[in-house]
């Protein structure tokens, strides 16, 4: 648990504008399956559905601590919807993956004329990140507090993301709407039958 080292009243200011831009945008998010299920300074529990599965399904939940907000970025974390325990990497329900666009690398000593166009390739990454199996996976965003606390990202510091809304409620959600609960396409179902996880359409870039 992270402990509120700067004046509560400022963040708990800032966590309500946070609410408030997303009850704002209530009926929106009920529409695509995310339901405001607790809010309680500095935590925000929400459930995020996939509605169009057929049945829907709920996928994930996932808590927001603005404890510090913002001398801090929130932390996020995926969690059972039930229990709230956190996941772990070898049984979250997404990885976020996340496709950008890359120049292709050329071969050594090879050099391109001038105006020549260079090779594009994608590459895919999951949003999820961990050591190993068995660790808590974080999001692997600016803007989360997983993310600037990792030593991997020391050369990212949050004060660089910290005025550009990095860290707002909303951002954070379709982030995770985007690359992890609108691919789903339907259910991977063995013959027992059981529901053994997602199908995933095309990854949005």
């Amino acid at each position: 648990m992270h402990a509120q080292a700067t004046d509560p009243i400022v963040s708990r200011r800032k966590f309500d504008r946070e609410l408030h831009e997303f009850k704002a945008l209530a009926a929106d998010y009920r529409g695509r399956g995310w339901f405001l299920i607790e809010s309680d300074f500095p935590k925000v529990f929400l459930i995020a559905s996939a509605p169009q599965l057929k049945p829907p399904a709920i996928v994930t939940g996932v808590v927001f601590d603005y404890t510090d907000y913002d001398f801090k970025p929130p932390s996020v974390r995926l969690v059972d919807p039930f229990t709230r325990e956190p996941y772990l990497m070898k049984n979250s329900p997404v990885s976020l993956i996340r496709q950008t666009e890359i120049e292709a690398p050329l071969p050594l000593g090879i050099q391109l004329p001038p105006g020549a166009q260079i090779a594009k390739m994608i590459q895919r990454q999951s949003l999820m990140q961990a050591y190993g199996p068995d660790d808590i996976p974080f999001l692997c965003l600016a803007g989360v507090r997983e993310y600037h606390d990792h030593p991997g990202h020391s050369g990212d510091a949050w004060e660089l993301h910290r005025t550009s809304g990095a860290g707002r409620l909303v951002r954070i959600i379709e982030v995770i709407d985007t690359y992890g609960v609108r691919p789903l396409t339907g259910y991977n179902v063995t013959l027992v039958p059981q529901v053994a996880g997602f199908l995933e359409n095309e990854v949005p870039r």
